[in-house]
C-alpha cells in the first residue's frame, strides 16, 4: 500500500510538471507571436502527432529496438569485464586505461566510419550504442564490487565460501544498487547513441525522421519526433528502474523506511 501511494504521488508530480511545461510553452507562443514554422504551439504538435501516429510508432519501434539491443550487448560485455577487473589487479591495470581511452573517443566521429565499413543496417547503430553505453556500466559495477564491506569478506571466510559462492551470495547482491545506477545512466546514453547513429546514416528511426523533418523545415513534425523521443527515453528509463525495484527489494524497503521517518 505504501509503495502504491508513493507510485501514485510520483506519477502525479511528473504529470503536473508535464502540464506546467505545456502551459508555459503555449503561453510563450501566444504572448510572443512567434512564427509557427519556428516554434509551433503544443496544440499544433499534438494534432500532428495524432495525424502521424502510425509513422511515429513505426519509427519509435526502430529506434527502441536499436537502443535495447545495444544496451543488452553493452551489459553482456561490461559485466564480465567489470568482474575480471575487480578480481584481477593485472586485468584492472591493463583494462581500465583502455576503457577510459575508448570512452574519450568522440562517437560522432566513429559513426560515419562504421557506416562506410558496415553499411546502413542495424549493426553500426548497435556498435555506436555499445560504445556509448558500456562505460557507465563497467565503472559503476567496479565501484560496487570494490565497496563490499570488509566484514562481509571475513564472514565469507568463516562460512567457507569459495570465490564463486562469495561472489554470488555476497559481492553481487551488495553491488546491485551501484550496478543499477550505472544501468540507468547507460540506458539514457544508449538512446542518445542510437539517435547519433541514425543522424549519420539511416533511412528509418526517430533520428532519421527528425533529421528529414528539419531538412524540410517541418518544425511541427520535428517537435512531434522530439516528444516521441522523450517519451521513449522515459519509458526505457522506467523499465530499468522497475527492474531495479524487482531485483533489489532491500533497497526498496530502505527507501520506504527513510521516507517514513521524514
Amino acid at each position: 500500500m505504501i509503495v502504491s501511494r508513493r507510485a501514485w504521488r510520483e506519477a502525479a508530480i511528473y504529470l503536473t510538471s508535464a502540464i506546467a511545461v505545456v502551459l508555459l510553452w503555449w503561453l510563450f507562443v501566444r504572448l510572443t507571436g512567434v512564427k509557427e514554422y519556428l516554434l509551433p504551439g503544443p496544440d499544433k504538435v499534438l494534432s500532428n502527432m495524432w495525424e502521424q501516429c502510425a509513422t511515429l510508432l513505426d519509427e519509435t519501434a526502430v529506434t527502441a529496438w536499436e537502443t535495447v539491443l545495444g544496451f543488452i550487448v553493452s551489459v553482456i560485455i561490461a559485466m564480465p569485464m567489470a568482474v575480471l577487473m575487480t578480481e584481477s589487479r593485472a586485468a584492472y591495470s591493463f583494462g581500465y586505461p583502455l576503457v577510459v581511452g575508448l570512452q574519450t573517443v568522440p562517437k560522432i566521429a566513429v559513426a560515419p566510419l562504421l557506416v562506410v565499413v558496415l553499411g546502413f543496417g542495424i549493426l553500426p547503430k548497435v556498435i555506436v550504442v555499445v560504445l556509448v553505453a558500456f562505460f557507465p556500466i563497467v565503472v559503476n559495477a567496479i565501484v560496487g564490487f570494490r565497496t563490499v564491506d570488509p566484514d562481509m569478506h571475513n564472514l565469507g571466510r568463516i562460512l567457507g565460501f569459495g570465490r564463486v559462492k562469495f561472489f554470488m551470495r555476497i559481492s553481487l547482491p551488495q553491488a546491485l544498487p551501484s550496478i543499477f545506477a550505472g544501468l540507468k545512466v547507460a540506458m539514457t546514453l544508449a538512446l542518445i547513441g542510437a539517435i547519433v547513429a541514425e543522424f549519420v546514416g539511416a533511412d528509418k528511426g526517430l533520428g532519421y525522421l527528425l533529421l528529414s523533418a528539419s531538412a524540410r523545415m517541418d518544425s511541427t513534425l520535428s517537435f512531434s519526433a522530439l516528444i516521441a523521443l522523450t517519451l521513449l527515453g522515459l519509458a526505457l528509463y522506467a523499465a530499468v528502474a522497475l527492474l531495479e525495484w524487482l531485483v533489489v527489494p532491500w533497497r526498496r524497503e530502505t527507501d520506504t523506511e527513510v521516507r517514513g521517518s521524514q
